[in-house]
């Protein structure tokens, strides 16, 4: 039974830290200086992981390779069942032909590429991630944006990018569910907490966006869109996690700024329209063939359905019968207990194969079939197509997980964790970078939850500090870690067709990912002085 000592190193927790930051190091450096190919660079990277479990705690290397593949696992199912499933209902509608017909009617929304930006990758990019997240939104979004005549790279980034403000209440809220499991405080409290820093960065990321397709003079142009925009959004997630429900959050806010900017754009438009020209296999808007109702509605069938699926899905008779499928078991010959000598939970999977957002994606794409007119055989040719599509991101998500699920197991996390806690009241600002470090390493901000509540709790309660204040902030600050996460670098770079070049994306927006981490950083802390400190419930 393998117990992890957090300061193996010499008894130093400082010099054990240093050894504990070598994986995901190496991570960073091997994609964004070396520009190694991402699935290479994940399995290297775990490869480290496993060394510093085995000599610097030590773990021993039967359990250490246990838990790599208990991670590599999960990274399947449920992550990838959920992305590959996703990618497959697309591909469909492209092999069909009512993804055009999808991208034609978001155009005719508006014929200005900021614009569609903004509705495409934040607003409907935010209706997925209520629904499934993992991924989901990346995935989706950025092919969108490559069919409306975005290049690749900028359509990859600004997916990235967009997939911040909802995370926090994704999948139905499951970030938050976990965190109020796992830290013992009030769901509604959590809710509550994050809905009041989350918000603020609904308000900057359309702006955001459009800086990235066109720089400061197109947000200049765009401005009353993005400020409706980011605005209504930020309203709206405040309005529901505070007063109504943590699990409708993002499809409530989602709904209401993608109306307001529709709404918006009956009465006004930007003075210059931008369209980037695309040298090759772009696609322009313009001399576009009209589509009949009937085409429009089956082009918007296949997400119409996820959402009606996802929903039936939570309503409470149905959702008790598809948890009744599921099966946890313990894996096999993995025996882990926490630094403290309680058993970990870590070795616990649970297959939730008949629930699982990724076996309803399924569902959903099966009601498709007939709705868009495809072929059976089509349908599984596609299926099959989409993993061949996706094998450099599958290796990756695996390899990632594996690497995290090692980290944690050897003890490696909660080094990183408890050296950070040790910063007194400077915890505050120090608090959403910890959950930016869980996000990075495991591509979710409900991992990420789970690894470190517990923590920021101690630590908040050590340093005086508000324990729901420091809680929310892992979540919070977690989310601003999802566009630096090597599997969704991945999921993105293979949805666009630049596997091969995460590198490339990940130095795209490394430096949002930080510049809006130390905006949460700023808040946070004022939340934690008098000066902010009235919005804690």
């Amino acid at each position: 039974m393998y117990q992890p000592v957090l300061d193996a190193v010499a008894g130093s927790l400082g010099l054990t830290a240093l050894f504990a930051a070598l994986p995901l190091a190496t991570l960073f450096v091997l994609l964004g200086v070396v520009r190694m190919r991402a699935w290479l660079a994940a399995l290297l990277s775990l490869l480290i992981a496993v060394l510093v479990a085995v000599v610097a705690y030590p773990m021993p290397v039967g359990q250490a390779l246990l838990a790599a593949s208990e991670g590599a696992a999960f990274g399947f199912f449920p992550i990838l069942w959920i992305v590959v499933n996703a990618i497959w209902i697309y591909n469909m509608t492209v092999r069909t032909g009512h993804f055009d017909v999808l991208r034609r009617s978001f155009a005719r929304v508006s014929d200005d590429q900021r614009i569609q930006g903004v509705i495409i990758a934040f607003c409907f990019g935010a209706l997925l991630e209520a629904l499934a997240g993992f991924g989901t939104p990346v995935a989706i979004t950025s092919v969108m944006l490559v069919a409306l005549g975005f290049r690749p790279l900028k359509a990859a980034t600004i997916a990235l990018v967009a997939n911040t403000a909802p995370v926090a209440f994704g999948a139905l809220a499951a970030p938050i569910t976990t965190l109020a499991t796992v830290t013992n405080l009030p769901l509604h409290d959590l809710a509550a907490m994050v809905g009041r820093q989350t918000p603020l960065l609904g308000v900057f990321v359309p702006l955001a966006l459009v800086l990235i397709i066109d720089g400061p003079r197109g947000a200049r142009q765009t401005l009353p869109a993005t400020a409706v925009c980011g605005i209504t959004f930020a309203l709206a997630q405040f309005a529901t996690s505070n007063y109504f429900s943590a699990p409708l959050t993002d499809i409530v806010a989602a709904l209401v700024s993608a109306a307001a900017t529709v709404g918006l754009l009956r009465v006004w438009r930007p003075a210059h329209t931008y369209v980037e020209t695309v040298p090759t296999g772009g696609t322009t808007t313009t001399d576009e063939p009209s589509d009949n109702s009937r085409e429009v509605f089956r082009a918007y069938a296949p997400y119409g359905v996820i959402i009606a699926v996802f929903a039936l899905a939570q309503i409470p008779l149905v959702k008790t019968a598809l948890a009744s499928a599921t099966r946890t078991f313990t894996w096999p010959g993995l025996h882990l207990l926490t630094a403290n000598g309680k058993p970990s939970t870590l070795p616990l999977f649970k297959f939730d194969w008949l629930g699982a957002a990724g076996t309803l994606l399924v569902i959903a794409g099966l009601i498709t079939i007939p709705l868009i007119g495809i072929g059976l055989r089509q349908a599984w040719s596609t299926y099959l197509a989409t993993y061949r599509q996706l094998a450099a991101a599958i290796v990756t998500v695996m390899a990632v997980l594996g690497l995290a699920y090692v980290m944690n197991a050897s003890g490696q996390t909660a080094t990183l964790g408890t050296w950070m806690a040790g910063a007194g009241a400077f915890f505050a600002v120090l608090s959403p970078i910890l959950g930016w470090i869980g996000v990075a390493v495991t591509g979710s901000d409900t991992s990420s939850n789970s690894l470190f509540g517990a923590l920021q709790v101690a630590a908040a309660q050590q340093a005086g500090l508000s324990t729901t204040l420091m809680a929310a902030a892992n979540s919070s600050g977690g989310v601003l870690g999802k566009m630096v996460s090597p599997q969704n670098l991945a999921i993105a770079a293979a949805a666009v067709g630049m596997s091969g070049q995460e590198g490339d994306l990940f130095r795209k927006v490394f430096l949002w990912s930080i510049g809006l981490l130390a905006l949460m950083c700023a808040l946070v802390f004022l939340q934690s002085t008098p000066v902010l400190s009235w919005m804690v419930p």
